[in-house]
């Protein structure tokens, strides 16, 4: 117990003390302007999430083992809980007025709304590691084989903040929506490219073709057809890769023309 404790607690007071210190950052002029954008936004963004996602259920199992694991997801668990309370406390009006999760709430219910919140964030270190994918893997394919380089910063960010009235529990969750759906699109637009480089063959379901090409807009825009030749296979690559210097999916906007036409 005395373990759990005093991980949990030194966790605890981490992570508060860093929430107050970005909190302080907006009332420290241009220069806390600067740190608060740069920690809202890749690279920053980054180590926020390192820090207060994922370092806790590192450092904790290594300091007490599963006793230390317990401990660092629980005091994660109420400094959202502390932090949510005391920024709708600072924030009354907005507290009081129309809510995201009010309307939620009513939808399902209560308990199976929060709850369900809550289940969401057992996700993040599987999005985590696609952004390790997307900092460690991906930069290696663009100088082996030229795919496209892209400024994560235009992806990755989080600035739901600046949404008035947005407080509280309405505020911490779309922060984490805002960082996730930035990670996942970002790691979607380089999968394009590695699909379409080393596979442009359609699935053979066409449910999994329809499903998919949304996210792969070559499925439909150049890819062959499951019963083509290979001799097919390799004409759509020359086709599409024989004459480019940046090696991206059919549909990349490196492949446009000022006219907007495809070279």
């Amino acid at each position: 117990m005395h373990d759990f404790l005093l991980i949990g607690g030194i966790t605890l007071g981490s992570l508060l003390l860093f929430a107050g210190f970005i909190h302080l950052c907006t009332h420290l002029g241009k220069f806390g302007k600067c740190i608060t954008n740069f920690l809202s936004k890749a690279p920053g963004l980054d180590l926020v999430i390192a820090y207060c996602g994922v370092a806790p259920i590192v450092v904790g199992p290594i300091l007490g083992g599963w006793i230390g694991l317990g401990a660092s997801i629980c005091a994660q668990i109420l400094a959202v809980v502390i932090w949510t309370v005391l920024h709708g406390l600072a924030h009354p009006k907005a507290r009081r007025g129309p809510r995201i999760y009010k309307v939620h709430n009513e939808m399902v219910g209560p308990f199976r709304h929060y709850f369900a919140v809550w289940i969401t964030s057992f996700a993040l270190p599987a999005f985590f590691l696609v952004r390790i994918a997307e900092l460690l893997v991906y930069p290696f394919l663009i100088w082996l084989v030229h795919f496209p380089k892209y400024k994560h910063s235009d992806w990755v960010r989080a600035y739901r903040y600046r949404f008035k009235d947005l407080v509280g529990h309405d505020l911490i969750w779309c922060l984490y929506c805002d960082w996730m759906t930035g990670v996942w699109s970002l790691g979607t637009e380089m999968l394009r490219n590695v699909e379409s480089f080393w596979c442009p063959i359609r699935f053979d379901s066409n449910e999994k073709n329809n499903n998919c090409a949304q996210d792969f807009p070559d499925i439909f825009g150049g890819w062959v057809d499951p019963d083509a030749s290979m001799e097919d296979v390799v004409e759509t690559l020359k086709q599409h890769y024989g004459e480019v210097e940046i090696n991206a999916w059919f549909g990349h906007p490196a492949r446009m023309t000022v006219e907007g036409e495809e070279q």
